[in-house]
């Protein structure tokens, strides 16, 4: 039997893996604690926990970070990182430091089904969705490598972002134990306005996430109509705008901020024109409480698709702020190691050619506070 890697389990289903080893449900939350707030991978370092238990540790389960590709560190401080999942997959995570915070973002699949326009993940395909360990290894290796490199025992990551390679709800069932983990106070103790889930719009996952675990909620809406969002982001003609809007307003009846945020990609003469500024302004005024995060778009050759100019993101913004909408233009940050917004690589199995190959993958990294 393959041994269980424990950074799959939130803390009830940490408590329900020591029970099967024949242990007190409480030896869970000295486990949980030694994994996830003090980083250790070596059950002999856990001096409070029987040495029974490390014996029945040692021969079921192990603690494995994923194996690191390669890391990048920017003139602005941001790093990325490249694991290896196996199968020729590869996903990234990126930390980007502020004097006020320290935000990671993370990747819940490997490549994504949903196929958006702009998004060259989608044109990479999908391989396969991560599991919660995987997802959960992200964010252990970057606070424990980072706290060693800060020389800190101060917890480093204040924010998570899951904005990286994949749609996080169409791996609900892997991503919510991952958050449920970074949420607890005996692992990582986030807040639940700091953890933000970024959708597509996977309408019923929404409705699933308000009632299991509801984080902050950002959405990638991209288009004011449901003709031109057809084009751009193909779930929509499953679930439209207004079915959309309609789950963001019920999620805001749990959600730990008072907004929903909607991002917006902006391309030039596609979605950026004062017309489809004033569009947006009707669709969401008075309609639903939310922020609009304009994106500048990083182009790759198949997407056939240009950035909007400086002047026509300037011009955009400003009829949404005259509405009373808050909007920012998203900064970017790691440019010179491809780490911005857009350009995250990640390696996948190019199954036609049967070789590795890399690929520019579009993840978004919000500004959280």
């Amino acid at each position: 039997m393959d041994a269980v890697n424990l950074l799959g389990f939130d803390l009830p289903g940490l408590a329900a893996y020591c029970e099967q080893l024949g242990e007190k449900k409480f030896r869970a939350t000295q486990l949980f604690r030694w994994i996830h707030q003090k980083g250790a991978s070596d059950f002999e370092q856990m001096s409070d926990l029987a040495k029974s238990l490390r014996e029945k540790l040692k021969g079921n389960a192990h603690i494995a970070a994923l194996p690191v590709i390669s890391e990048h560190v920017s003139t602005d401080g941001t790093i990325k990182w490249l694991f290896d999942v196996g199968n020729g997959d590869a996903v990234e995570a990126v930390f980007i430091p502020e004097d006020d915070r320290g935000t990671l973002c993370i990747s819940s699949q490997a490549g994504c089904a949903v196929g958006c326009r702009f998004c060259s993940t989608g044109h990479q395909g999908f391989s396969r969705n991560l599991g919660a360990a995987e997802i959960t290894a992200q964010l252990w290796f970057a606070e424990h490598n980072l706290r060693k490199r800060l020389n800190t025992t101060e917890r480093v990551i204040s924010n998570v972002v899951m904005m990286g390679m994949g749609e996080p709800l169409q791996n609900y069932d892997q991503l919510v134990p991952a958050l449920k983990t970074m949420l607890d106070d005996h692992g990582y103790g986030l807040s639940r306005r700091r953890v933000t889930v970024s959708t597509s719009g996977v309408v019923p996952m929404i409705d699933r996430l308000r009632e299991d675990c509801p984080v902050a909620l950002a959405v990638s809406l991209h288009a004011p109509t449901d003709p031109l969002r057809d084009q751009l982001v193909p779930l929509n003609k499953k679930y439209p705008i207004a079915e959309l809007l309609d789950a963001c307003n019920r999620y805001l009846d749990k959600a730990p901020r008072d907004f929903i945020t909607f991002e917006y990609c902006m391309l030039q003469e596609v979605n950026d024109s004062p017309e489809q500024a004033h569009e947006l302004v009707r669709l969401l005024k008075n309609k639903v409480n939310c922020k609009i995060n304009l994106i500048p778009f990083n182009p790759f050759p198949a997407s056939g698709l240009t950035r909007s100019t400086n002047a026509r993101v300037q011009a955009f913004a400003e009829v949404l702020i005259q509405a009373a909408i808050v909007t920012t233009v998203r900064k970017t940050r790691g440019d010179d190691i491809d780490a911005a917004c857009g350009q995250l690589a990640g390696e996948v199995q190019d199954r036609t050619r049967a070789h590795i190959r890399m690929v520019r993958a579009p993840v978004t990294v919000a500004k959280s506070s």
